[in-house]
């Protein structure tokens, strides 16, 4: 048996408190200060992470609109090396990667360290839980298969 493709707004007409659940999530993120740039270069981060082309293409419109600079939406996939994120930026996308891979089931204590450098508490708090929401997105938008926003698909 062979699951169909299940678009965006199908889902969200099929689970509307789950829906409403995740987007509540987001909107507590946002309430809570941490600068909606950074949460952004996450969700792309763990999107690529993922391989949700949903969520990736979805995070980067908003990142433009935003107006973060191109070069580091094309080169977050490679941030440890591009040198143009700030040492906070990328202790954020850092966490991203520990949280949303959990190789060893806890992140690092050396990563908690760097953490604490950059982040207050209840900034921790607001990432892990932008880092956790995107993941859900993103499991949700491969196991449904999403098509990606704004792209035109092209047949086999």
């Amino acid at each position: 048996m062979s699951l169909a493709v299940l678009s965006y707004e199908e889902f969200t007409q099929a689970a509307p408190d789950v829906y409403a659940s995740l987007l509540a999530l987001g909107k507590a993120v946002d309430a809570s200060g941490l600068e909606k740039k950074l949460t952004e270069l996450i969700k792309i981060r763990a999107s690529q992470l993922n391989h949700c082309a949903f969520c990736l293409q979805f995070h980067i419109q908003i990142a433009r609109k935003l107006g973060i600079p191109s070069e580091k939406i094309d080169l977050v996939a490679v941030w440890q090396e591009a040198g143009i994120f700030s040492a906070r930026e990328k202790a954020a996308l850092a966490w991203t990667e520990a949280l949303t891979s959990l190789p060893d089931g806890v992140p690092d204590e050396s990563l908690y360290a760097v953490m604490t450098e950059h982040f207050t508490r209840s900034e921790l708090v607001f990432l892990s839980i932008a880092i956790a929401s995107i993941n859900q997105w993103n499991r949700i938008g491969v196991a449904l298969r999403f098509h990606p926003p704004g792209v035109t698909q092209v047949s086999s």
